[in-house]
Formats: C-alpha cells, sequence, structure tokens
C-alpha cells in the first residue's frame, strides 16, 4: 500500500491508499463459495499453486506471498480487523526447518495420492466419489456441487480432490490464525516453503555465476 496525503477538516491527514492487490482477499473468498455451489469451479485453484512458482523461477522473489496471497490478506482480515486471533507468536517448532519440511513433504504425498485417485476414475477403474476430504480424513458430501461434466469424471474427480486440498489448508490457516497470530500459516504454508526454497536455488546460482572464482 502507498501513502497518500489528504486535506480534512481544515489540516493534512497520511491515508494509506490501496492497490489492486491488496482486494484479492475477495478472490480467495468467491473461491471457497464457487467451490460451494459448483466444484468445478476448483480448478480455478490451480492458479494459486502455478502463479507463485512461476514468480519464484522468474523473478527470484517471494513477490506473490508477499502482495498478492488472497488467502494470507484473508485471514488478516479475519484475525486482525475482527480481532478473532489470539495474536500470540508462533512456536518456535512451528518455524522450524524440520516441521516445515515435514509438512511440505506429507502435503506432497497427500497431493500426489489424490493423483493417483484421479487417475484411477480416469481410467475407469474407480468410480467418481462426490466427496469432499477435510483434513486428509473426513470425508464430507459433497454431491450438491457437482451438476456432471462434458469431460471425463476424472476432471469432476481431480475438482472434488483439489478442493478438498484448499479447502484443508483454509482450515488450518484459521485454526492457527485463532491460536497465535492472523498469518500464521505462512510460516508452515507448503507453496511458501517451496518459493522460499526456489529463490535460494535461483540466488545461489545467480551469485556462483557473478563470483569471480566462478569463472576459470
Amino acid at each position: 500500500m502507498s501513502r497518500k496525503c489528504y486535506y480534512i477538516g481544515g489540516g493534512w491527514v497520511m491515508k494509506e491508499k490501496k492497490n489492486w492487490y491488496d482486494y484479492l482477499w475477495i478472490a480467495s473468498l468467491t473461491y471457497l463459495i464457487l467451490g460451494f455451489f459448483n466444484i468445478l469451479f476448483a480448478w480455478l485453484g490451480l492458479l494459486c499453486f502455478f502463479i507463485p512458482l512461476l514468480i519464484s523461477i522468474i523473478r527470484g522473489n517471494k513477490a506473490y506471498c508477499n502482495r498478492y496471497c488472497g488467502r494470507g490478506q484473508l485471514f488478516s482480515l479475519i484475525g486482525g480487523r475482527f480481532g478473532l486471533s489470539r495474536k500470540k507468536d508462533v512456536p518456535r517448532w512451528m518455524k522450524s526447518k524440520y516441521f516445515r519440511y515435514g509438512f511440505l513433504i506429507f502435503f506432497f504425498i497427500m497431493f500426489f495420492q489424490m493423483l493417483w485417485n484421479t487417475w484411477l476414475v480416469f481410467a475407469g477403474t474407480n468410480g467418481l466419489k462426490t466427496a469432499v476430504t477435510l483434513l486428509w480424513t473426513f470425508k464430507l458430501p459433497w454431491h450438491w456441487a457437482y451438476h456432471g461434466t462434458l469431460f471425463s469424471d476424472g476432471v469432476a474427480q481431480f475438482a472434488f480432490g483439489f478442493y478438498s486440498v484448499m479447502l484443508t489448508s483454509t482450515v488450518l490457516g484459521l485454526i492457527t490464525m485463532i491460536l497465535f497470530k492472523p498469518r500464521s500459516w505462512c510460516v508452515y504454508c507448503p507453496m511458501g516453503t517451496m518459493t522460499q526454497l526456489i529463490c535460494k536455488a535461483k540466488n545461489m546460482t545467480a551469485s556462483q555465476k557473478s563470483s569471480p572464482s566462478g569463472h576459470s
């Protein structure tokens, strides 16, 4: 956000001028609502995967996490402005590399399991399961959000699986938002951890290329 002066009541007042990306929390909230009525909208969530990766690969920074993450903005709004956060520091173990990398590995295992289940539906081995899995454990009926598709049932199965991932991460973010600071989810967010690793690798490669010792 940029700052701008306004002349109010006979004096100048400094106010923060919001940019378009300060309202991306609306997109995150809309995404969750759309998935409640039509599960195929879950495919839009892929943007939240590819855009951060592309920014970190091309620019070598975490601009998405710091500026464009609508989910982080949503947690800041709910926990900060509405006061639904205890605003306590995140425990050290949650900040540790062991937990963050461990959670990233666990996330990938569950994500690839979701892709495997999707493939089984594409292949005709399994039938379509119209349910959303919350916290990788609880299966919630979600049949009302499926209205058929012109393509394979695998398209819908991926939507159910991907929406499960997005809903689960939102619930985890809300829980840690309440217990700790509003954006505590950002500390162990798998996408944030992954883009951080990409940025480190990219910056390390760039520094080696620019270093005189890197030349023969």
